[in-house]
């Protein structure tokens, strides 16, 4: 099944054309067939993991160069590993539960076939940036991913919020891709090849420069950032929520925001080689976590909350992973890259879960804000229990599966103590939140009475995820327990086996200090014997900057987004009224030019020309007039010339510098005597009289 894994891949993009092209109108069959063919890619998926656990690890390649140069060459292909084989049941696990999801969600959507048809493609690119061989192919994915996620998004897009959210996420994360692709170009420079083998190899051999390695490593970074909503650029993804929840449980899961904790994984090599860069990662991952779960405390809305906590839980891997690259580039042993990966692999399961829950809850009540809900314990039998089985979950509580990965992350810390203290404390963090949501959705008495009244369970349809996301919430972490993971522990780096040490000590203080945040949560908002607006009103300024979420959006809008804007404002002006302007005005000269010679052509050349027409015809229709037909006129005229020749030759002769005027008047008097001779009417005689 290995060699055939690229059809993983290949299923959701034939669904994805089948739905386009033939079944957009027939809602039914177009779900089903959706859901039909990410089953079976789920099916391959365990298949594959099997049989790489079964050969311990051994990576499987498949490639074909089809761009070759001298300096450098460019390959389609597929890569089989442990991180590959995880990673590829877990986006199809968690996939196929949306899909399923999704038909009771989505019910009665006027564009219901094309949600599924979206779904579909944002599968196969995920599912094939999992599966690439080589950074060409997974930068050509990573931004198919980007594509549809912005569809995914903004699919309600009649709505502003959604719209605007669309293209904030788009374009935040296109902000990172940039840093990526610069990588990418430094590294193809260098090495001559992006293919992961060939290149980590050149790397480990130190074929490339300390500096331009750490550059490059942080470029490829900065990828991961965009997507996995790093600090700086985290402020898209609570955005996101404007989508329909099925896509914000998928997003959050275990596909978009998960691709760049995959990508720092897969480029560990790097990261090993640049203990530089290694610590910008680590530093920034932990940054994000706690600024992140800072926010989470006060929020109100129950999809943002989530949100919140999975861009800090994203920092916790993406810490973990920073931490392993600095520990092994200093020559220390750290747990780092498998926490981080393992705690990637159980995250994706209690946090779809989360979101889907969440979205059987706003189905019930019909808001997002936990301020409207309370006392739904009765009323949600499944989504209430499954819920807090994955609020258990992330908060660390021994023995569900984010006990046993958050371990390994806290142990990957604790040669670094303020790493590990601010880990503890982002942990306590998580709890408190997490339970503050649990308490004020299902417990207590209901805030709004007539949307409790009418709340209700969600269909089937919804509600078997829930349960199936429960039960690996609860065991898939099980596979990190010391005496059961033999076979997982090819997970780890480069197949080199790690086998997780338990350390009582550790879980301890985890567990305390999760309980510790479970406790507080109870006191303040289900016992309230302690007063949440209390302790709101004396940290006041804490507590408003947290619930603004720390003012980044508006500080964003206001040395960036509102800079940006004036500019173009002003670029738009200086287009429309400079150059625009000049254009306009030489259009207008041109045409008021053209206007001057049209009337100088008009009025004066063909003035002359009809002017001399018209004197030439009067002067003919004078001399017309001579023409009488009449011999005695015509004798006359000659006689009168005659006369005016002599006098004109007599007073030539005789007369010295006499000027003839005889002459004229003479041969104007023969002129006039021939015009009246034809004006003189003429008795004719009639045609009898002629007869």
């Amino acid at each position: 099944m290995t060699e055939n894994a690229y059809l993983i891949f290949l299923l959701p993009l034939l669904s994805f054309m089948m739905i386009v092209f033939f079944l957009r109108w027939k809602e039914k069959i177009a779900a089903g067939y959706s859901i039909i063919t990410i089953l079976i890619s789920w099916m391959m998926s365990i298949w594959v993991l099997l049989e790489t656990i079964a050969r311990h690890g051994v990576a499987h390649e498949a490639f074909y160069k089809f761009v070759e140069f001298k300096s450098f060459s460019l390959e389609l292909g597929i890569l089989v590993d442990p991180l590959t084989a995880v990673m590829l049941v877990v986006v199809t696990t968690v996939g196929a539960c949306v899909e399923i999801y999704s038909l009771g969600y989505m019910h009665g959507d006027p564009r219901f076939s094309r949600f599924y048809a979206y779904l579909s493609l944002f599968l196969f690119s995920m599912l094939g940036l999992v599966l690439a061989n080589n950074f060409f192919m997974i930068f050509i994915f990573w931004e198919l991913v980007g594509l549809t996620s912005y569809l995914l998004i903004g699919f309600w897009f009649e709505k502003k919020s959604a719209a605007d959210a669309c293209k904030k996420a788009f374009i935040t994360t296109r902000v990172g891709d940039l840093g990526f692709l610069v990588g990418l170009m430094m590294l193809i420079t260098y090495a001559g090849t992006l293919n992961y083998g060939e290149l980590f190899e050149l790397v480990g051999a130190g074929a490339i420069p300390a500096t331009i390695l750490t550059i490059a490593a942080i470029g490829v970074f900065c990828g991961a950032v965009g997507k996995s909503a790093q600090f700086p650029l985290h402020v898209w993804l609570p955005d996101a929520m404007e989508g329909p929840t099925p896509v914000s449980a998928l997003i959050h899961a275990a596909t978009m925001v998960a691709a760049g904790v995959y990508l720092v994984a897969r480029s560990m090599t790097l990261f090993v080689g640049s203990a530089d860069a290694s610590m910008v990662v680590a530093i920034i991952g932990l940054t994000t976590s706690l600024l992140a779960a800072t926010i989470a405390i006060t929020q109100v809305d129950i999809k943002r909350i989530l949100a919140y906590s999975t861009v800090s839980q994203l920092g916790y891997m993406i810490m973990a992973l920073g931490l392993y690259g600095y520990d092994t580039a200093m020559g220390h042993h750290s747990p780092g890259y498998y926490a981080g990966t393992f705690h990637l692999m159980t995250h994706a399961f209690f946090k779809a879960l989360l979101f889907l829950g969440a979205g059987s809850v706003i189905h019930a009540v019909h808001t997002n804000d936990i301020r409207e809900m309370g006392g739904l314990l009765p009323k949600l039998k499944i989504t209430a229990p499954t819920f807090m089985i994955a609020s258990l979950s992330i908060a660390g509580i021994f023995p569900l599966a984010g006990f046993w990965s958050k371990d390994e992350i806290v142990a990957a810390t604790v040669h670094h103590p303020i790493f590990y203290i601010l880990t503890l404390a982002i942990a306590f963090m998580t709890a408190f939140y997490m339970w503050r949501l649990c308490f004020m959705v299902f417990f207590g008495k209901p805030r709004d009475q007539h949307r409790f009244e009418h709340a209700h369970e969600s269909p089937k349809n919804m509600s078997y995820p829930l349960i199936f996301l429960a039960f690996l919430s609860v065991c898939a972490g099980w596979v990190g327990i010391p005496w059961l993971s033999h076979g997982f522990a090819s997970f780890a780096y480069h197949g080199e086996p790690y086998h997780p040490h338990f350390s009582f000590l550790n879980a301890f203080i985890a567990s305390a200090v999760a309980l510790s945040g479970i406790g507080l949560a109870y006191l303040m908002y289900y016992k309230k014997s302690i007063s949440a607006e209390k302790i709101g009103a004396m940290i006041r300024p804490l507590y408003l900057g947290s619930y603004n979420k720390w003012y980044f959006d508006e500080i964003y809008q206001f040395i960036i987004i509102d800079p940006l804007m004036s500019f173009a404002r002003f670029m738009w002006s200086f287009d429309a009224r400079g150059v625009d302007g000049v254009v306009n005005g030489t259009a207008r000269l041109t045409m008021l030019w053209s206007d001057l010679k049209m009337w100088f052509d008009k009025w004066i050349v063909d003035g002359a020309v009809n002017g001399a027409g018209w004197l030439v015809t009067q002067l003919g229709n004078l001399l017309r007039l001579i023409q009488t037909g009449k011999a005695q006129s015509y004798a006359l005229f000659m006689g009168a010339m005659i006369v005016a020749i002599g006098f004109w030759k007599y007073e030539s002769t005789f007369v010295e510098g006499a000027w003839p005027k005889m002459t004229i008047i003479v041969a104007i008097c023969a002129i006039v005597l021939a015009i009246l001779g034809r004006l003189i009417p003429q008795e004719t005689a009639s045609p009898e009289e002629d007869k």
